[in-house]
């Protein structure tokens, strides 16, 4: 596509990059300009295949024209409307769609701005509950290992990712966590969910006796965990923690910010695996990426337990400013119309073998160590260079680059998440291009 508009800031200096090497990224800047379907544009005018959508948020590609006439429309009639003690309609009929898509149990739909507000929201409100309920003493949270909930301070705290918390001095307290399920010795190179595993959800039955079930307010876990590097959870995992927590009284929180909306194929991770938890996260695919906004989504049973008292005291106080404005209502309606219209998540689901065999034929390639894989998401994990972990894969993540492809890197591992309206020459392209780069790495 032509693009004919600014393409280089004069002045990098003022803006501190999120996750990002600042000072090797503003030596050689890697400048998008624009963007539509599954491309975008360079500022030196090459196409760029999304491997990445995005971030983990793209699901319907880029530059859909309903969902960026929805926020248009919506500019020009209500810019913003409070959410505290005044509503508008679009928030509610959002909330309905979100309801009517989810698990059969979720009822109720509290709006954030991000993932890491989501889990914020859902810490906390995992935390009332309990005193709702007559249950004070029910504040611990459980995390696990290897986990990514986020950047903020309940986020980071049930994480996992070691640099996400180790520059941050003390955090929440009381917080433990299980291990997480990666065993590479059984289960490297599985196609979907690993054979070897599921034990390790008994791991929760050993926190319990150590703090007491009395003690513990939620467990958190991703269904699939996706920023540490796509870590598939073994057959019957998720089934024992369920399992554990209803026993012992504890919420279950499924952190969905990334698998919401398709990307497994189905319209949650909670549905592909059959397992519906107390609570669950969203973000990012919840607008396609266009506009700021996330989900809590919770039983009857959570969001019943705030329902007392007199009717004009204010049940929860919790909320955000832009908690379901009206452009990212608009934009979330117009999102899941889409997602609906197109049939993307039977597509994903549709896709997901051919997906299969690509990523898996990068097998005996240099250096790859590890494949992994479910829906549209995959990973390579590649042998670390000795003395420089993570530079093998930031180098590959570079040559992609250059060679027209976007892929991301957690360590050395490289993940793939593309939109969901991909064709076939499209996953060729993708990993035909990782294949050249891995060929051509050190």
């Amino acid at each position: 596509m032509a693009y004919s508009g600014s393409t280089a800031p004069n002045d990098l200096s003022a803006f501190w990059m999120p996750f990002t090497a600042n000072r090797q990224f503003k030596s050689k800047p890697r400048m998008l300009v624009a963007a539509e379907g599954m491309h975008y544009t360079t500022a030196d005018g090459r196409q760029v295949l999304d491997g990445t959508a995005g971030l983990w948020c793209c699901n319907a590609g880029h530059k859909r024209s309903k969902i960026s006439e929805a926020v248009k429309a919506q500019v020009d009639e209500l810019d913003y409307a409070p959410a505290f003690q005044m509503g508008h309609p679009k928030a509610f009929e959002l909330a309905s769609k979100v309801r009517d898509m989810a698990p059969k149990g979720m009822e109720h739909v509290f709006f954030t701005n991000s993932g890491s507000e989501s889990v914020e929201t859902a810490l906390k409100l995992a935390i009332a509950y309990h005193k709702a309920r007559g249950d004070a003493g029910r504040t611990r949270l459980i995390g696990r290992e290897r986990g990514y909930h986020g950047v903020n301070f309940g986020g980071i705290s049930v994480g996992g990712i070691v640099n996400n918390r180790k520059h941050f001095g003390t955090l929440l307290t009381g917080v433990d966590h299980l291990p997480h399920t990666h065993l590479p010795e059984q289960n490297a190179f599985t196609r979907g969910e690993p054979e070897h595993g599921a034990y390790l959800a008994d791991e929760l039955e050993d926190i319990v006796a150590l703090h007491g079930a009395e003690t513990i307010a939620a467990v958190i876990v991703e269904p699939v965990a996706g920023s540490t590097g796509v870590l598939i959870p073994p057959k019957g995992y998720l089934q024992k923690l369920r399992e554990i927590t209803k026993k012992h009284g504890i919420l279950l929180i499924f952190d969905e910010v990334i698998t919401g909306f398709g990307r497994l194929g189905a319209p949650f991770a909670a549905d592909y695996f059959g397992v519906t938890p107390d609570l669950i996260t969203t973000a990012k695919g919840l607008t396609n990426g266009v506009i700021p906004m996330g989900a809590v989504l919770t039983s009857s049973e959570v969001h019943d337990a705030f329902m007392n008292g007199p009717e004009n005291m204010i049940e929860l106080f919790h909320g955000y400013t832009y908690s379901g404005s009206p452009i990212a209502a608009a934009c979330g309606i117009a999102t899941l119309d889409t997602y609906r219209e197109e049939g993307l998540f039977e597509r994903a689901a549709e896709l997901s073998s051919y997906w299969q065999e690509g990523l898996h034929a990068l097998k005996d390639l240099p250096h790859v160590i590890d494949i992994r894989n479910l829906g549209l998401i995959g990973a390579v994990e590649l042998e670390s260079i000795p003395g420089k972990p993570t530079a093998r894969a930031f180098q590959a993540f570079l040559d992609a680059y250059e060679k027209g492809v976007l892929i991301r890197t957690t360590g050395d591992i490289i993940a793939m998440s593309p939109p969901l309206i991909i064709e076939k020459s499209h996953i060729d392209q993708l990993f035909g291009t990782l294949a050249d780069v891995l060929k051509s790495l050190d």
